[in-house]
């Protein structure tokens, strides 16, 4: 390409080379080949070599036996396998859905209400302190609320019996049809500070004249809240719930601090289950089965939030063009 440029009442032209697609296609994938590289042999790799130990009878040393399906189709009819993944489930409530809802209002309310009348220094003190549980160790977390939920001693049965509540102090840990609600409790108080921040920031991009027309037109806060805030920020919704999904569906380290699974299986999780087959049992190829599985469901519920995503985004800018 050549371009003519008038300098002092002379032309002269300068020439440009064209920078070939293909090239240019060359150079970014230099670029991205390091992290490729990581990913290979961080992810790609274990798995795989995860995936080829499910398919064998090995109980961690000497040489492993090729069963090829046997362990999967052991899961299919392992009632303790199944019964983990419902408690999954219970989890996926604890982590993704009332950290969620409850997130959308408390960020509404610190932003809209705190924010304005009592200054946005106070909204971010308060938002910090809804984000410290995600700071601390869970094992730290899990250490402290096993305290608190002591049977003897914990704090929360002394709070109860001070209060003239006696009569409903619990093993909030130790009974069975307690244990994994308890456990829940103690996630919706980790989980929350998560989806409060990334909402909070989600609603700084929101146009103010929204909510300063809706309130001139009459609107309340709650019915600005739910036709202004929550449309807004729908993409900030569909990646918590993802992430806090997946979080749920791994959760591994409070289970194992407050109750190690138990009591009587109350509280095991399919993480929790393929450590222990793994290296309590000893039973490494089926171990491997049920990690192997656990990967392949949370890859595909990664896969289906980023495919909803996507056609939000674009179901809202089709109107637009």
């Amino acid at each position: 390409m050549t371009v003519t440029v008038e300098r002092g009442g002379r032309v002269t032209g300068k020439q440009h080379r064209a920078v070939h697609p293909r090239r240019a296609r060359n150079s970014y994938v230099l670029f991205l080949l390091p992290g490729a590289l990581a990913f290979s042999a961080v992810v790609v790799v274990p798995f795989l070599m995860n995936t080829a130990v499910s398919l064998t009878d090995w109980q961690g040393v000497g040489s492993p036996g090729w069963s090829g399906l046997a362990n999967y189709r052991e899961l299919l009819d392992d009632a303790e396998f199944w019964e983990s993944f419902r408690h999954s489930l219970f989890m996926v409530v604890a982590m993704a859905a009332l950290p969620t809802a409850v997130g959308l209002v408390l960020a509404a309310a610190l932003f809209d209400h705190v924010g304005k009348h009592f200054g946005s220094r106070t909204a971010a003190v308060l938002r910090a302190c809804f984000y410290l549980p995600q700071v601390l160790p869970i094992a730290v977390a899990g250490i402290v609320w096993s305290w608190i939920l002591a049977p003897d001693n914990g704090s929360l049965n002394e709070l109860l019996r001070a209060v003239g509540l006696g009569a409903w102090r619990q093993d909030w840990l130790g009974d069975p049809d307690l244990a994994l609600y308890s456990v829940m409790g103690v996630m919706v108080w980790v989980q929350l500070g998560f989806p409060l921040v990334v909402f909070m920031a989600g609603l700084e991009r929101v146009d103010p004249q929204l909510y300063e027309a809706a309130e001139l037109d009459g609107a309340g806060w709650w019915r600005r809240f739910l036709h202004i805030t929550l449309p807004q920020i729908r993409p900030e919704i569909h990646v918590v719930l993802t992430w806090c999904t997946i979080a749920a569906l791994k959760v591994f380290g409070a289970v194992y601090v407050l109750t190690k699974g138990g009591p009587g299986g109350a509280t095991n999780v399919p993480s929790y289950f393929s450590f222990t087959t793994l290296f309590e049992k000893t039973q490494v190829g089926y171990g491997a089965a049920i990690s192997t599985v656990l990967t392949v469901i949370i890859l595909a519920l990664s896969l289906v939030g980023l495919r909803l995503q996507t056609r939000a985004e674009d179901a809202e800018e089709g109107p637009r063009t």
